[in-house]
């Protein structure tokens, strides 16, 4: 999942870009409105998360901006104004969801996650498929009741084939979802992750078949 985190803070936009990345999403860090819309404007988001106190424009200015413009992305507002006029007025500009500053990392990771799990098009915090399960909400994977351990990144490939199991998954959807605009994050990679992955579930049931001139998918094997 790619996104886009506005916050002029340079202290807490680099802790945040971090932490986020740390969870497998591709996180863009900006620090003004104008650059956000622009950015929104060329680059495809799945989540913007939102604080309000910007040095050009007034974050709810610049919610209000790209969805007049039609843009549906989920909001995730981010700060200090914790009045219910205020949290009123950020849900009435087009917010999807609103924390105020301060707050705990993990109740932030919970509600990224709650957004990943509407953008994935499951509500489900346990997605299984044949001896694989994932826990979403906790980020454990399991095979045949196994813990295993992987990268963030691999997970993350993974989770995108596991939410569209036994359809096609392009490369350059992985990419894409998987990229920010200042990380250098290719197709090449991604082929790195899903040769890495099909090691681990090699003799488990599942696989990772390639679909040539396409991309991916996760299929259970014959013998299973």
């Amino acid at each position: 999942m790619r996104v886009l985190l506005i916050e002029d803070d340079p202290t807490l936009g680099r802790a945040l870009q971090e932490f986020l990345t740390g969870q497998g999403y591709a996180v863009d860090w900006l620090a003004e409105g104008q650059r956000a819309l622009l950015a929104i404007k060329n680059y495809t988001y799945d989540l913007v998360v939102l604080d309000l106190n910007l040095p050009d424009m007034d974050g709810l200015e610049v919610l209000r901006t790209f969805r007049q413009q039609g843009s549906q992305i989920p909001v995730l507002v981010l700060t200090a104004r914790d009045a219910l006029a205020d949290r009123v007025a950020g849900l009435d500009a087009g917010a999807d969801d609103y924390l105020s500053k301060p707050f705990e990392l993990d109740e932030l990771a919970a509600r990224v996650r709650a957004f990943a799990r509407r953008h994935l098009g499951t509500v489900i915090p346990v997605i299984e498929f044949g001896s694989i399960s994932f826990d979403t909400v906790h980020r454990e994977l399991r095979v045949a009741g196994e813990l295993l351990t992987v990268s963030v990144r691999e997970m993350s490939v993974l989770e995108i084939l596991l939410s569209r199991a036994s359809k096609v998954v392009t490369k350059q959807q992985i990419t894409q979802a998987l990229s920010a605009m200042d990380a250098d994050f290719s197709e090449n990679a991604v082929e790195v992750y899903v040769y890495r992955l099909r090691k681990r579930l090699e003799g488990r049931g599942v696989a990772i078949k390639t679909v040539r001139g396409f991309g991916y998918m996760l299929e259970l094997e014959e013998s299973a």
